[in-house]
């Protein structure tokens, strides 16, 4: 199940930019939360009802949309592998590891958060870590990617987690300056190590 919140799945707030699910920088943001209203206006935006929610089966499609369009974004449009059965299998199994949500502008969703939890030992307690952040170009600027980020705040206030982590790709700037606006804190003495395909096959002995 999603670990419990109160109202932090409804949240606003304005602009967004992708964040790299294939990093080479890792990022660690901890934000306060505000439930409430799905309405924001103001810095010359229109207002907009707004609303964050968790993903639901039906989204499935849209969610392999937005992952395959953020792929195509950070230059690897053949990396996915992932279809909608098992995105389905990993997000809505009866004790999921994995969640989602997705934010709606005027009843139409325009992106989503993937997120699991991860565990810190110095902290000795668990936190959030964001796969995949995506809105579509056609809706920037409105406020979803940061409605979708104190979404994931709340989750971590409401919880008692200490931090909530994504990684970013190098080259894009924009990002993270973004993320920097946000309190980030840019770990740089820290890089990404992965093992797999045939590595991953040779250490497991296979």
């Amino acid at each position: 199940m999603i670990p419990k919140t109160t109202n932090a799945s409804e949240a606003l707030i304005p602009d967004s930019l992708p964040v790299s699910t294939a990093a080479s920088r890792l990022f660690a943001i901890r934000l306060s939360t505000v439930g409430g209203a799905a309405h924001i206006s103001g810095g010359g935006v229109p207002s907009v009802a707004m609303l964050v929610r968790p993903a639901v089966p039906a989204d499935l499609p849209l969610l392999l949309g937005f992952i395959t369009e953020l792929a195509e974004y950070e230059r690897e449009p053949d990396a996915v592998k992932a279809d909608a059965d098992a995105l389905g299998r990993a997000l809505f199994a009866d004790r999921p590891h994995v969640f989602a949500h997705v934010v709606e502008i005027d009843g139409e969703v325009v992106g989503m958060s993937i997120w699991f939890l991860n565990f810190s030992t110095w902290e000795g307690t668990h936190g959030v870590y964001l796969e995949d952040l995506y809105v579509r170009p056609t809706a920037r600027g409105k406020g979803a990617g940061r409605a979708l980020l104190r979404a994931l705040a709340g989750v971590c206030i409401d919880n008692g987690y200490a931090r909530l982590e994504l990684s970013v790709l190098d080259w894009n700037l924009p990002a993270i300056g973004f993320y920097r606006t946000l309190g980030a804190v840019g770990m740089d003495d820290w890089t990404v190590q992965r093992v797999t395909g045939p590595a991953l096959r040779a250490l497991a002995g296979a």
